[in-house]
């Protein structure tokens, strides 16, 4: 296990703020939105859609650009985080593992996820590498970036669609994270843990994994599930 690579959203940072911004902007209460984007995202849609069932017509991009001239655009500070994160990386950087944070998000989102100056070889979002996941070319630009290969890089994410399922099939290991609303909702799904090589319930034990694999190294044929409770 050379590289770890994070997911952003519900991995690293709540997406509490985001939305909640965006349903002020758009003059709906919060708890509204929030359900709407949980019912489109399980259906297997574009978390987006629930915009656009509320303001019908929407155009989501020029909306994002009306509120950053606003001064109303993305903000993220520390208490974004979640509180596993710091500890995780700084566990993990002593461990001299490689580390890059890659998820879907505008170029400014990477601009403030940088700002936070965590422990990270590499800080990019899918507006800076110009593709989002879940596109295979994404997870080109993952195993470029992670510097090793697919079988000892690991991406760690909570959603299968976009995170579990397109990172396996780019032949990377893969980290399932039980936390946030899609962590949660596909948790026991079968097919996600068929195709997860550990589940996590917390980023701390990830240094753990790491360790065991130290002392005892897969074969490349190694398959199966590692459960890792807390």
């Amino acid at each position: 296990m050379e590289t770890i690579v994070f997911d952003t959203g519900e991995t690293l940072v709540r997406d509490d703020r985001y939305w909640a911004s965006w349903a002020d902007w758009i003059g709906v209460p919060r708890h509204t939105l929030s359900v709407l984007v949980g019912a489109v995202v399980t259906q297997g849609r574009d978390p987006a859609d629930a915009l656009r069932i509320l303001k019908p017509g929407m155009d989501v991009r020029e909306a994002h650009l009306a509120r950053a001239a606003s001064g109303r655009g993305e903000y993220l500070d520390e208490t974004d985080l979640y509180d596993d994160v710091r500890p995780a990386l700084g566990s993990l950087r002593k461990l001299g593992v490689r580390m890059v944070i890659a998820g879907n998000g505008s170029a400014r989102a990477g601009e403030l996820l940088r700002g936070l100056d965590l422990p990270a070889d590499l800080v990019v979002t899918s507006e800076e590498w110009g593709v989002a996941k879940p596109q295979p070319d994404f997870f080109e630009r993952v195993l470029e970036a992670s510097q090793a290969g697919p079988h000892e890089t690991v991406y760690v994410g909570s959603h299968p669609a976009n995170d579990v399922f397109p990172a396996k099939a780019a032949g990377l290991r893969v980290a399932h994270l039980r936390r946030g609303p899609w962590g949660h909702w596909w948790a026991e799904d079968p097919d996600v843990v068929a195709a997860a090589d550990w589940r996590v319930d917390s980023l701390t034990r990830l240094a753990a994994l790491v360790s065991d694999e130290a002392s005892d190294p897969p074969s490349p044929a190694r398959t199966g599930l590692h459960s890792v409770p807390d």
